[in-house]
């Protein structure tokens, strides 16, 4: 019998013998609450063959920051990023000068890595590692060997990386400086194309060469789904702005929060190409108002600042043997069929009652905002949702039992977006609708609450004095970028 085969058995038994031991989860839990010692162990994701998280019942600690990007993960990264660029190969004949990536904790404490190691692989760079495994910086990787440009990456990330794993910050900066310096034509070294031409305009050098932003320090989220929210928007440059206000603050070796707005924008107008991973279905894009906001929010501003199409997708590496680049709108249509007009589903989520009502209620909330930030939610969707959830007698009549309120915010949503454009329903459907919505704010009325009514109102940064003192600075930079694209 060989070593490998040998090999093989030790680590089958070894891992038979941490699944058998992993029944003691309530002994544990009662030896901490007696002061007891319980041995630290790693969590994670057994799917995604992290086999050390066994045997279970151990105290055990998220991530090892000083390992990512772990081995396995650079693989997936290196595999993910070359079928980015053949997607926009496929598609436009060319590659991307630019891709703009939002990147979130979860990359880390599921997966790893791997978004992080697709962005270093996009640069044109590779982790070094020592024999413990930590990442001890990165290497430049030869254009020779690369056989491609390198792609500039422009990075937005979440409060949680800014706050609990700046040295994932650290080293796409270290990145970015590496590749900048080398002595490369331009036109193989878009990064070192980006930084120059900033300069000639008249930028710092070390300004010109931030890639990492989040909002400032002691803040978290993206800003625009709150001006969704209140409806606090009337054109896409409107939530373009917010976006850029939340998340002009740079951040490196060196930088923490620096205000970087003119930075951000001079990036954002090279952006074509908009990307977010996505390893897990516990979650999906219709979850949280953060999806829309920060994914979306990056791809409204890309379009925006640079007045052309962008094109956004999903990096689904849910399945590792099969990962895959898929227009987010395709996405959003997966989780649109699969939950929200999927009938299983609705009638599990009836069982809950008010929360349940409530689920409904906010995905078709951020359905909206995706809507609103990207255009992905076709008219189709939008006639379905309001077939099964305002028109169904049955639907109707459970909401207004369970959750009037919800049922409000769904049928107002609706109305709103097809007076914004953003769906176009038969007259005789939206008359419908309207007629429903009169009837809930009679019944709001009834059990003495007050809506905001069937006529949206809407509310900019001009016609609020602090909203517009606060975006003073920001106006200023994007009548210069105006200007000078003419």
């Amino acid at each position: 019998m060989n070593k490998e085969v040998l090999e093989a058995f030790r680590q089958l038994f070894s891992l038979a013998l941490n699944i058998k031991a992993s029944t003691r989860e309530l002994s544990t839990l009662t030896l901490g609450l007696e002061g007891g010692y319980v041995e630290p162990g790693p969590s994670g994701s057994l799917t995604r063959g992290k086999l050390d998280v066994l045997p279970t019942g151990r105290n055990f600690y998220a991530v090892d920051p000083s390992t990512v990007p772990t081995k396995p993960a650079w693989e997936i990264g290196v595999k993910t990023a070359n079928q980015l660029l053949e997607y926009h190969l496929s598609k436009h004949g060319s590659y991307p000068e630019s891709i703009g990536f939002v990147l979130w904790a979860i990359d880390t404490y599921k997966a790893d890595g791997e978004q992080l190691a697709q962005i270093l692989y996009l640069l044109g760079v590779r982790p070094k590692w020592n024999s413990y495994g930590k990442v001890e910086g990165v290497e430049v990787i030869p254009i020779e060997e690369l056989g491609r440009p390198r792609i500039d990456c422009v990075v937005r990330i979440s409060g949680v990386v800014r706050d609990a794993l700046m040295n994932i910050v650290e080293l796409i900066d270290e990145a970015v400086s590496k590749v900048v310096a080398l002595d490369e034509d331009p036109e193989v070294n878009y990064v070192r194309k980006h930084v120059l031409n900033y300069v000639r305009s008249g930028g710092d050098f070390r300004e010109a060469t931030f890639r990492v932003f989040c909002a400032p320090p002691g803040a978290y989220g993206a800003g625009v789904n709150y001006a969704f929210e209140a409806s606090a928007w009337r054109t896409d440059e409107d939530l373009a702005k917010t976006w850029v206000q939340w998340s002009g603050y740079a951040y490196g070796k060196g930088v923490y929060g620096a205000q970087a707005h003119r930075e951000l924008l001079s990036i954002l107008k090279t952006v074509e190409l908009v990307s977010r991973n996505h390893m897990s279905d516990e979650h999906d894009p219709l979850n949280c108002c953060c999806y829309f906001s920060y994914h979306g929010g990056l791809h409204n501003a890309a379009k925006v600042a640079s007045g052309k199409d962008v094109d956004i997708v999903t990096v689904d590496t849910r399945d590792l043997s099969n990962t895959q680049v898929l227009p987010t709108k395709l996405e959003i249509e997966r989780v649109v069929r699969s939950k929200l007009l999927n009938p299983s589903w609705i009638e599990e989520m009836k069982k809950h009652g008010y929360r349940g009502a409530n689920e409904f209620s906010r995905k078709i909330l951020h359905l909206c905002g995706w809507s609103a930030v990207s255009r992905v939610v076709d008219n189709w969707v939008y006639d379905e949702i309001a077939k099964t959830y305002a028109l169904d007698d049955e639907m109707r009549r459970w909401l207004e039992e369970n959750n009037p309120w919800a049922f409000e915010e769904i049928v107002r949503r609706l109305l709103e977006s097809a007076e914004r454009g953003l769906w176009k329903p038969d007259e005789e459907l939206l008359e419908k609708l309207r007629n429903i919505y009169g009837e809930i704010e009679g019944l709001m009325e009834d059990i003495g609450d007050i809506t905001q009514g069937g006529e949206v109102v809407i509310l900019t940064a001009e016609d609020v004095e602090s909203w517009k003192v606060n975006m003073k600075d920001i106006d200023e930079v994007w009548r210069e970028l105006a200007r000078r694209r003419e």
